[in-house]
C-alpha cells in the first residue's frame, strides 16, 4: 500500500514511516544503508523499480528525490511504501517543488538510516562535480552513468576529471563480464601480447574504460574502434602467436578464440539496470582499479574522435 502525503515536511514523514512499520510489524533492523537517488520524473520509476529488485540483496532505506524547481511556495509531497511485497526495506519518493528544489540536504537528512552507509545514485543527469554536491557529500559510495548523458565522452572525461574516492560510474560496471572473459582467458599460459584493440558502438564510454584498463594491466598500445554495435562488440588482444579474440556482434552471445584451442561460444548478455545497481551495491570502500582507468581515459578519448585511433597512453603507476 502507497501512503501519500502532501505539502508535508520531513518529520511528518518519518512519522508516517514508523507509523506504517508499526502498523505492519516490520522493523528497520537489518536495513544496509540508505540509497539516494536524484533523479527527474522521466527516471524515477526504472530508478526506483531496479533500486527495489536491489534491495531484495541489500536490504534497504530507498529515497527518490525528485526536485520539480518553480517558483511558488516550497512544497514537499511524499509517497511511502514500506515493506513493499516486491521487496524488502522502504522506499519513499519525495518530490520537493519551488524553492525547496534547491535544498535537497535538509530534506533528505532527517530520513537518513542512524549508524548506517548512504549511497548516492544519479540514474539521469549528474553534477558536475558529485563529492561536492549537496546530496553527493552525504554518501560514501556516489554512482552516475554517464551512457545517459547526452555527450557520454565528455561525461566520463569530467567524472575523471573530477573523480574522488567513492566514485564510481555505471558505464564502468558494464563492463565487468568483459574484464571477467579476458581475465579468465588470459588465466592460461599466452604469448607476449603486442597490441590491443577495442571496437564498439559510437559513443560508447564503457569501451573507453575496457582500452584504458586494458592498457593498465598490458601496458601495451591500445586502439579504439567504433562501430554500429550494440554496445561493445570485439576485444581483441594481437600476441606473438595470433590473436585472441573476444567478440560479440549481437549484444547477447560471444565467442571466445585464441592460438591452438578450439573457439568457443559463452553467454554474454548486456545487464539490465537492476542488476548494475545490484553490482554496486555489494561494495562500498573505493573502486582503485576504476580509478587507474580513468585516470588515462582523456588519452584515450582524444584520438577517438576520428574513426579509427591508436593512442599509446603512459603506463600508470
Amino acid at each position: 500500500m502507497t501512503l501519500r502525503i502532501e505539502n508535508t515536511n520531513s518529520s511528518a514523514v518519518n512519522a508516517a514511516i514508523s507509523s506504517e512499520r508499526h502498523r505492519l510489524g516490520a522493523s528497520a533492523t537489518g536495513m544496509v544503508l540508505t540509497l539516494v537517488i536524484v533523479t527527474d520524473e522521466q527516471h524515477q520509476s526504472e530508478a526506483a523499480r531496479a533500486a527495489t529488485y536491489s534491495a531484495n540483496q541489500h536490504p534497504c532505506r530507498i529515497l527518490v528525490v525528485i526536485p520539480r524547481p518553480g517558483r511558488g511556495k516550497p512544497i514537499l509531497d511524499a509517497e511511502i511504501n514500506v515493506g513493499d511485497r516486491d521487496g524488502p526495506g522502504e522506499t519513499i519518493k519525495l518530490r520537493l517543488k519551488g524553492p525547496l528544489a534547491n535544498h535537497q540536504a535538509s530534506v533528505v537528512l532527517p530520513l537518513l538510516l542512524p549508524d548506517t552507509p548512504v549511497v548516492a545514485w544519479w540514474p539521469g543527469a549528474a553534477p558536475s562535480h558529485i563529492s561536492s554536491d549537496q546530496i553527493g557529500s552525504l554518501a560514501w559510495r556516489r554512482i552516475t552513468d554517464a551512457a545517459s548523458a547526452s555527450r557520454p565522452m565528455a561525461a566520463l572525461s569530467s567524472r575523471a576529471a573530477t573523480y574522488e574516492a567513492g566514485d564510481t560510474d555505471l558505464t564502468w560496471t558494464r563492463t565487468t563480464p568483459w574484464r571477467s572473459m579476458l581475465a579468465t582467458a588470459l588465466d592460461e599460459p599466452f604469448a607476449k601480447i603486442t597490441s590491443a584493440q577495442v571496437s564498439a558502438q559510437r559513443g560508447n564510454a564503457s569501451a573507453a574504460l575496457l582500452a584504458t584498463w586494458l592498457h593498465s594491466r598490458l601496458h601495451v598500445p591500445v586502439t579504439l574502434k567504433f562501430n554500429r554495435g550494440p554496445g561493445i562488440t570485439d576485444v581483441c588482444l594481437e600476441t606473438s602467436a595470433g590473436p585472441i579474440t573476444l567478440s560479440r556482434p549481437d549484444g547477447s552471445m560471444a565467442t571466445l578464440s585464441k592460438p591452438g584451442t578450439p573457439t568457443q561460444r559463452i553467454p554474454l548478455p548486456r545487464r539490465e539496470l537492476r542488476d548494475l545497481l545490484s553490482e554496486e551495491l555489494r561494495r562500498l570502500d573505493a573502486d582503485e582499479i576504476y580509478e587507474s582507468a580513468l585516470e588515462h581515459v582523456s588519452e584515450v578519448l582524444a584520438p577517438a574522435k576520428g574513426k579509427k585511433s591508436t593512442p599509446t597512453p603512459k603506463e600508470s603507476s
